[in-house]
């Protein structure tokens, strides 16, 4: 014979709200782990090839991205569940001090490998005005969300958080969508490389725009508290 135990609502409640960011985790350990092996190899003595001998001429942007990515990344998911924001003893202030410097510092090396390391095949003009558009809409989301929690306006903090958050984890989107587009026409194939790269981003923030109209509809302006909504630091 066997026992059933049902979950009281607050249970499942508390276990669903992890499910977003455990998603979120999940996601960017496509990246992250795409960071570890360049680290590896920037500091175990890899061979130097065409396709990695920018990063052996010049390691600290890159090393710096990939840290501040994965700081941002794993810490930016934790600020999904609204446990943790409401905790005692400020955790969440505290990861957003974090967090802001780390996904700053990830667009600032983002953008600096862009316009500064030579272009790897596949990687044309297209792809590379996107990631400077898009790592410059993540710092400008960055920017206003300080700007927002200045002026004690949780809200549009955490609305521009959450789209820098989105921006941020476009890697992990980008490296899903890239499979067929590799199937189809190439690893190397520019025009497709920069349609789906775009694509990544896009979906991204399409999702993010979505939870902001949501947590709208679910708490109006004046209900709002530094708790309950903000995403990253405060």
């Amino acid at each position: 014979m066997t026992t059933s135990i049902s979950e009281t609502p607050g249970q499942r409640h508390r276990r669903g709200q992890w499910l977003a960011p455990t998603g979120l985790i999940l996601l960017t350990l496509i990246p992250i782990l795409g960071g570890v092996h360049r680290v590896t190899q920037l500091t175990g003595g890899a061979a130097v090839t065409t396709a990695n001998s920018r990063f052996f001429d010049s390691p600290a942007p890159v090393l710096i991205h990939i840290v501040s990515v994965t700081v941002f990344s794993l810490i930016g998911a934790l600020q999904f569940v609204p446990a943790l924001r409401r905790r005692k003893g400020g955790w969440h202030r505290i990861a957003g001090r974090v967090l802001i410097p780390a996904g700053a510092l990830s667009a600032l090396s983002g953008i600096w490998m862009v316009v500064f390391y030579p272009h790897p095949v596949g990687d044309g003009l297209a792809l590379s005005v996107l990631r400077i558009i898009f790592g410059s809409a993540m710092l400008v989301s960055i920017g206003l969300g300080v700007r927002a929690i200045v002026r004690r306006d949780f809200r549009d903090h955490g609305n521009w958080m959450t789209r820098a958050y989105a921006i941020g984890a476009g890697a992990g989107t980008q490296a899903l969508v890239l499979i067929p587009g590799a199937l189809i026409f190439g690893a190397t194939h520019e025009l497709s490389r920069a349609v789906l790269m775009g694509a990544g981003w896009l979906i991204n923030l399409a999702i993010a725009e979505a939870v902001i109209r949501r947590r709208a509809r679910r708490l109006p302006r004046r209900t709002v508290t530094p708790l309950t909504t903000s995403v990253v630091g405060s």
